[in-house]
């Protein structure tokens, strides 16, 4: 019988938590790791990369224009904001881009729907029950006890759910059950099969994650940068596991800035620290896995060109998607750009969409996870031809 007092000092002593006889995690087909970091709330693109060099975008953005001296410039139009350092630094060591003025096919302002559309991988709202992660992973292999994605989530999202089994993890602020409980727990479970596996999968993930931390509890409590760093930390010891799960997905919420945004500082700025430490801490934590690694962060829709009556900005539409990691073609802002007159903004108000997000993550799957590309168009996105893959994302090295 496995305990947890054998599962914490084996990884108390450095060691993989898979050596562990009984233990069961992912056999990937693939080396290559994939992150996907969804910001809920609707992040405002036109911060996220400002577009300083479009000759209206002082004017449309008004109070939460940001100067050419404040930004961290990327190319003669575009720039980061100041708060997202670190991805900066990645972009000029060429392992970031931005894909600008991208959105999912939803064109309405509801974040549970907009949500859906960017999960579910369909046209529409409510057309899939399934995520198209989910569906994309099957090629991969794995199983239940062998699953190659983890959710660092207390619920697993839509992009993760369907017929493929998935794992998932996340901080827990009650107190570790005791070795009796375990014990009592594995007797209970020895003649189901999926429920003892589930049992030793949870005190396999938890071996992971507390490795080398010295930490038997994860607070998920405090400020934006110490949530995303926690986070961070522990999908790193998952991912560079040797037998670990290859694909995880994380959550990052507050977003949805309607009133007193803020520019360099303000609730916005203070969750881009939080972001830029996340990816900081995942790439630190993965050390030479990094090279092996992509982080797609992307938003349901974009928010509102101009400044509303409270300081913020509203739903709106088109927003910007980052990729960043070791194995990134980066150093490019990828933008079809619209322009920013009133003619050129949808509906008069948003940034106009002229990517579709689709396009980005089936070049993501097809180039750095090697998925079949005649199957982005059909079984992940289901009719979705008019959204080809974008090539050139992933360095062929």
């Amino acid at each position: 019988m496995v305990n947890r007092r054998d599962i914490l000092r084996a990884a108390g002593a450095g060691l993989v938590a898979s050596s562990i006889p009984g233990l069961a995690l992912a056999s990937a087909n693939t080396e290559a790791r994939f992150v996907l970091v969804i910001l809920r709330g609707a992040a405002d693109g036109l911060a996220i990369a400002p577009a300083y060099g479009d000759g209206n975008y002082a004017r449309v953005r008004g109070e939460l224009a940001l100067s050419s001296r404040e930004i961290n410039k990327l190319d003669g139009i575009f720039g980061l904001h100041p708060a997202l350092a670190d991805i900066h630094d990645q972009y000029r060591q060429r392992q970031a881009l931005i894909v600008h003025a991208v959105a999912s096919p939803y064109r309405e302002r509801s974040h549970f729907d907009g949500q859906d559309v960017l999960e579910n991988g369909a046209a529409g709202v409510g057309m899939l029950r399934d995520g198209w992660l989910n569906r994309a992973i099957a090629p991969l292999g794995g199983s239940l006890g062998n699953e190659v994605a983890i959710a660092m989530a207390q619920n697993t999202p839509l992009v993760l759910r369907g017929d493929n089994s998935v794992t998932s993890w996340a901080p827990s602020g009650l107190p570790d059950a005791e070795d009796s409980t375990i014990e009592r727990l594995q007797d209970l479970y020895a003649g189901d099969e999926f429920f003892a596996m589930r049992l030793v999968q949870a005190l396999d993930a938890q071996a992971i994650a507390e490795a080398d931390t010295g930490m038997t509890q994860m607070n998920s409590r405090g400020n934006e940068a110490q949530q995303m760093q926690t986070m961070a930390a522990a999908t790193a010891r998952f991912l560079r596991a040797k037998d670990g799960p290859r694909i995880a997905v994380l959550e990052a919420g507050g977003w949805d800035t309607h009133a007193n945004q803020g520019t360099t500082s303000g609730a916005l700025a203070n969750r881009f620290e939080g972001l830029d430490a996340g990816v900081r801490t995942l790439r630190e934590e993965l050390g030479g896995t990094w090279s092996k690694t992509v982080m797609a962060i992307v938003t349901e829709f974009g928010r509102t060109v101009a400044v509303n009556g409270t300081r913020g900005t509203d739903h709106g539409t088109g927003t910007a998607a980052i990729l960043v990691g070791g194995a990134v073609a980066g150093g490019r802002v990828l933008a079809d750009w619209p322009g920013l007159r009133n003619s050129d903004l949808h509906q008069g108000r948003d940034l106009r969409p002229t990517t579709d997000l689709r396009s980005v993550f089936k070049g993501v799957l097809a180039e750095h996870l090697q998925l079949p590309d005649a199957e982005m168009h059909t079984s992940v996105f289901p009719d979705s031809a008019a959204a080809p893959s974008m090539r050139g994302l992933i360095n062929s090295a």
